[in-house]
């Protein structure tokens, strides 16, 4: 099983930053890739970024520019550096992972972004 634990969620102000991190923990293996997905309500859950064990990184469209995605392998961690936060990124933000040895997904519980003035 693998359990990821998310942080840095809270309140800021429009064109603030906050900064997202994750850890994995449990039975990890080297080739996944980890990620950052959000809902907001009444929507579905989107990709926000996510990044391969290799380095490769995917943004959605609505946050390049403005979000960068980095990881720490040795640690199992991944982060989420968001810039000029603007009203409609807010929502729960999750952690990702998913194991292209096992196909298994597994899941965060989340953490609140709230953007507002």
């Amino acid at each position: 099983q693998v359990q990821l634990v998310e942080s840095g969620g809270g309140l800021v102000q429009p064109g603030g930053s906050l900064s997202l991190s994750c850890v994995a923990s449990g039975s990890i293996f080297n080739i996944n890739t980890m990620g950052w997905y959000r809902q907001a309500p009444g929507k579905s859950r989107e990709l926000v970024a996510d990044i391969s064990s290799s380095g490769m990184t995917n943004y959605a469209d609505a946050v390049k520019g403005r979000f960068t995605i980095s990881r720490d392998n040795a640690n199992n961690t991944i982060y989420l550096q968001m810039n000029s936060l603007k009203p409609e990124d807010t929502a729960v933000y999750y952690c990702r992972l998913y194991s292209i040895l096992s196909r298994a997904q597994y899941w965060g519980q989340g953490t609140q972004v709230t953007v507002s003035s």
